[in-house]
């Protein structure tokens, strides 16, 4: 396989991922249901290979489980498993932001306030894809303006898009809300303080986690079965009570 076909596997296999979640988030694919490959690479217009690795990564997520002779099947993961990768990215994003801080401009900080924008805009809307993008891609341009290609790698693993996906999706979750959590994060990070931008980032996971803890616990799965007719029309997909994060005390200190 040449280098440039698999690059364009790897970015097929992550548009079906894509798909395939949000079929099992609306419930299309409820709990218990079987995931064909086949019939999603013919629906998607793919060949079956993209649709593997997809169901390898939404294992690897705690959406699906394969087992030999039997092939994929949807799961619900615990909010336990959901909740996870809320503190882990709260390190690395504190640990980005601190990297990151020193070299970042005027114009890093316009990119991140569009993203915000675009978080609200969705949310008006009622388009969780493009919350998510935006809220994933906020997230993602911190760790990139750190330049460090292993924090990036180990961030990745993390699959912060499908994880933010699966908290716009759930029923009651406030997601107006979801992209307000966003503004102290930005103001911290517009102060140039590393202390500021630290506290505020973990802030900000803490109450995203109590948020989905709270919501997951109280939805209930639906019934299991076969999965529904269709995933959708074939590829390319569309682009991509806690305490509240408060910056008044660190102004104040800093002011002080």
């Amino acid at each position: 396989m040449t280098r440039d076909a698999a690059i364009s596997r790897s970015v097929l296999s992550d548009q079906v991922k894509d798909r395939l979640l949000q079929a099992i988030l609306d419930g299309r694919y409820p709990p218990g249901a079987r995931i064909v490959e086949t019939r999603v690479a013919r629906e998607l217009g793919t060949s079956q290979a993209p649709v593997r690795e997809a169901l390898r990564d939404l294992e690897a997520l705690g959406v699906v489980e394969t087992t030999a002779f039997r092939g994929a099947r949807v799961r619900r993961p615990s909010a336990d498993e959901l909740l996870e990768a809320f503190a882990i990215r709260a390190e690395l994003e504190s640990l980005g932001a601190r990297i990151a801080i020193p070299r970042l401009t005027d114009e890093d900080l316009g990119v991140l306030a569009a993203y915000v924008d675009e978080m609200r805009r969705a949310a008006e809307e009622g388009d969780y894809y493009a919350e998510a993008t935006a809220d994933a891609a906020f997230h993602g341009r911190i760790i990139e303006l750190a330049g460090n290609a292993t924090l990036e790698r180990v961030w990745r693993t993390l699959e912060p898009f499908s994880r933010t996906y699966i908290t716009l999706i759930v029923p009651g979750v406030d997601r107006r809300r979801i992209a307000e959590l966003h503004v102290p994060v930005l103001a911290a990070l517009g102060l140039r303080d590393p202390e500021a931008a630290s506290v505020v980032l973990h802030d900000h996971f803490a109450a995203a986690a109590a948020m989905l803890a709270s919501l997951w616990a109280e939805t209930a799965p639906p019934a299991a079965g076969d999965a529904l007719p269709g995933v959708g029309s074939a590829l390319p997909v569309p682009r991509r009570a806690p305490r509240e994060p408060d910056l008044t005390p660190l102004l104040a200190a800093r002011s002080a």
